[in-house]
C-alpha cells in the first residue's frame, strides 16, 4: 500500500475520495503546524535535519531517509493492510467480524480511547521542547528529532479517526487536542505523566524507556481492537514506536556504562568525585530509576 505524497496531507486511505472528510482535516492542517512552530522543537524550524520518512506500511522498504527542514516533514495518515476475514479475537463478540463502522454502544468508549491516546503524542513534544540546545551528540539530537516528528504524525493518525469516524463529536474532540499543553494550570493534558517537565537529557531517556514502553503495551491492545480502523492504525504505530524505546534503552545504558568506566578509572563511587568527573553518580541514577519505574 503506497503512500500517497501528490496529497496536500499524505496519505494510504484514499483520502481524496472523500472530499468531505478530506476539506475537514485540511482545515485542521494549520493549527497543526502553527502549535509545531511554538511549541515544537525550539529554535530549530531552518535546519535540515536528517529523518526518516514513511513511504509505505509494507515490511520491507517502508521508509525513506533524507534531508529535511521539520516544518516541511510530510506528517500523514497511515494505516497497515487490511487482514481479509479478520474477526474479534476475544470478548463477547469473540469471533464476529472486526467493525470497519463504530458500534452505537461502544462509541463513547473507543472516542474516549482515542482521545486519550491522541493527547498524549503533541504532550511528549512539548515535553521535550527545549532538550535540542543541550543534547550530548548529534546522535542524540537526531533521534530526538526523529521522535518528535513521528509523535506528531501519530496525532495526525488520531485525528483522522476521530474526524473520519465520529462526526460533530470527533471534530470537537480533535480541536481540543490543540488547546490543551503539557503543564498548562487551565488546559493541561489528560494524563498526568504527560504534565511532568522533561527538563534534561536523563528524564528524557527515562521518559523513553519507561514511559514509552507503557506506551507500546497501549498500542499493543489497541492493535487487537475489533475497532478495524483503530487496530489498522495502531498496527502501523507500533512499528515507529520501536525505536522510541530503543533510544530510551540505549542511551540508558550510555549512561550506565560511562558512570562505571569512570568509577574503575577513580577507584571510587563518591558521588562528588563521579559528578566532578563529568558522569552521573549511582545513587542519582538509581534516585531516577526508581521515579520513572
Amino acid at each position: 500500500m503506497a503512500i500517497d505524497y501528490r496529497e496536500r496531507i499524505p496519505n494510504n486511505v484514499d483520502l481524496s475520495g472523500n472530499r468531505r472528510l478530506q476539506r475537514a482535516l485540511e482545515s485542521w492542517q494549520p493549527n497543526y503546524l502553527r502549535w509545531w512552530d511554538e511549541l515544537g522543537p525550539a529554535d530549530t524550524q531552518r535546519d535540515d535535519v536528517y529523518l526518516r520518512t514513511a513511504i509505505s506500511v509494507e515490511s520491507d522498504g517502508w521508509a525513506n531517509f533524507g534531508y529535511v527542514k521539520m516544518p516541511d516533514y510530510r506528517w500523514g495518515i497511515f494505516l497497515s493492510k487490511p487482514q481479509a476475514g479478520r474477526t474479534i479475537s476475544f470478548g463477547e463478540h469473540k469471533g464476529e467480524p472486526v467493525w470497519q463502522e463504530v458500534p452505537g454502544e461502544y462509541r463513547s468508549a473507543l472516542r474516549r480511547l482515542i482521545v486519550t491516546q491522541g493527547d498524549t503524542e503533541p504532550a511528549s513534544v512539548e515535553q521535550q521542547r527545549h532538550l535540542g540546545q543541550t543534547c550530548p551528540s548529534l546522535y542524540d539530537l537526531r533521534n530526538l528529532f526523529q521522535i518528535n516528528v513521528e509523535e506528531g504524525r501519530h496525532l495526525w493518525a488520531m485525528v483522522y479517526l476521530l474526524h473520519a469516524y465520529f462526526g460533530r463529536d470527533g471534530r470537537g474532540e480533535a480541536d481540543e487536542m490543540q488547546e490543551r499543553h503539557s503543564g498548562d494550570p487551565d488546559r493541561p493534558r489528560i494524563l498526568g505523566a504527560f504534565n511532568e517537565p522533561t527538563p534534561h537529557w536523563l528524564s528524557y531517556l527515562m521518559f523513553t524507556y519507561f514511559t514509552d514502553r507503557d506506551g507500546k503495551y497501549q498500542l499493543a491492545s489497541l492493535a487487537e481492537s475489533g475497532f478495524d480502523p483503530l487496530a489498522r492504525t495502531c498496527q502501523f504505530m507500533l512499528t515507529e514506536e520501536a525505536h522510541h524505546m530503543f533510544v530510551g534503552e540505549t542511551g540508558i545504558m550510555r549512561v550506565l556504562q560511562r558512570t562505571c568506566e569512570v568509577m574503575d578509572e577513580l577507584h571510587t563511587d563518591d558521588p562528588e568525585r563521579l559528578r566532578a568527573a563529568g558522569v552521573i553518580d549511582v545513587p542519582t541514577l538509581q534516585r531516577f530509576l526508581n521515579l520513572g519505574a
